[in-house]
Formats: C-alpha cells, structure tokens, sequence
C-alpha cells in the first residue's frame, strides 16, 4: 500500500466486501481475470475495472487474486475529474463503463496509479474562505477526541448552520462523515507508520480499538485487521 497526499494506493489481492461506503473517490482495476461489483438497488456487474464515486453504496461479492485499489480525495482535481466520468454515480454498470474508459488507455503490464499526477492540496481556491479554514482546522482536532460542529464554527467565525451547509453544499458530505473519514485516514496513515491498531485508533481520536473496527467496516465492508493484512506500506510524503 502507498500513501500519497489525498492517494492511498494497494496493490495485491481484492478482497470480497459486503455494502459499505467511503469519503473518496475508488478505482478498481483486476490484473487476472474480472470482479464483481453491486450498487444499493441490487444490480450486479461484472468488470475489469470501475470507477466508484465518493459516498456512495457499493460492495464487492467476488474479488481477485492481484489487482488494484485506489482511492482519491474526492476534493482532489483528479478525484473530480474521475467522479465527473461516471454518468449515473448510483449505477453499477456506470463504474464499470467509466473503468473500461481507463482500461483504454492502459497498457498490459501498467499499473493504473503509476501515471497518476498525485495532488497535494486538495482545497479548491473558489471555497469560501471559513470552509477553507475549517478544512485546515480538522486534521489538527481529530486527535484530540470528539469534534463538534458548533466548535469548528465558532474557530472561523461563522455561525453553525451556515457551516454546515458550506459542508454539503461545497464539499457534498455533511460535517459529521467527513470528520469520521478524516479520522480512517489518519488511522489508516499511523498503521502504514508501524503503530499497532489500538494506538493508531487512539492517535486518529476514536474513543478504542473496536470504535475504531466498527467504522472501518462501515467505510471499507472489512475489519482493520482484515484490510491490512499482509499488506506493505510505502508513505510518500
């Protein structure tokens, strides 16, 4: 697994997981042989590669041997452009139309994240300038504990409601689920540095180990313990 700003990028065996969700932008790509992909009204595909947008329900019930797994800040320029390839976001043949796009331009051997041009900012200049601030504020609170909207408002100036809207309006996610994204990944940041699972939970603010669990399962369909193992991390900074 590699960790680049807004990129976190494995490579080996894609697992089956049950219905679950995430705050980023996911692209699956088999090396061998195809997988199976489902949305939240039932439908089935399967694929050589899809492209999931952010926050939206999918599972997976058949994996492969070796493939790829990307996730993209769905803030980021290219977790933009990606989600913007996807013509109906709930749709399973959807994800998988828009990876048979990147397949196109994929050589046999290639790995699809090899010509990816990392982001390293993933705030867009035309925010307003409160999210903005609120966006630099959270990763520095997330440790700390519990993070409350009311908090963050009054640290920008702004009053809570209208945050909040900024929230789903400019970033599409309510306050809430983003803050428990950021908290996964700075877990998923402090496991890739060599902490084990409990520290890395405490260290991203989740109140133990099995807190940290049960939402893990929520965002990938799989256990921390089951996510990571076997896995090799390289952190790019």
């Amino acid at each position: 697994m590699t960790i680049q700003p807004g990129v976190l990028s494995y490579r080996g065996g894609l697992t089956a997981a049950g219905m679950h969700a995430h705050h980023s932008v996911q692209v699956l790509v088999a090396r061998r042989g195809e997988f199976v992909v489902s949305d939240t009204a039932g439908a089935e595909v399967t694929c050589r590669a899809a492209v999931i947008p952010a926050d939206v329900g999918h599972a997976m019930s058949q994996g492969v041997v070796e493939g790829e797994m990307v996730h993209l800040a769905a803030e980021s320029d290219d977790g933009i452009a990606l989600s913007r390839s996807v013509v109906r976001p709930e749709a399973a043949q959807a994800w998988a139309d828009a990876g048979d796009a990147l397949l196109a331009g994929l050589g046999e051997n290639q790995w699809w994240a090899d010509g990816l041009p990392y982001v390293t900012s993933t705030v867009q200049p035309m925010r307003h300038p409160a999210l903005v601030a609120a966006l630099r504020l959270l990763p520095e609170r997330i440790e700390a504990g519990p993070v409350r909207l009311r908090d963050v408002a009054g640290a920008v100036g702004m009053s809570e409601s209208r945050l909040a809207h900024l929230f789903a309006q400019e970033i599409g996610l309510a306050f809430r689920p983003y803050v428990r994204w950021l908290r996964m990944s700075r877990a998923i940041d402090q496991v890739a540095l060599g902490h084990t699972l409990t520290d890395a939970a405490h260290t991203a603010g989740f109140f133990d180990g099995a807190h940290f669990t049960r939402v893990c399962i929520k965002t990938f369909g799989l256990s921390p313990a089951v996510l990571i193992s076997g896995m090799t991390f390289v952190v790019n900074s």
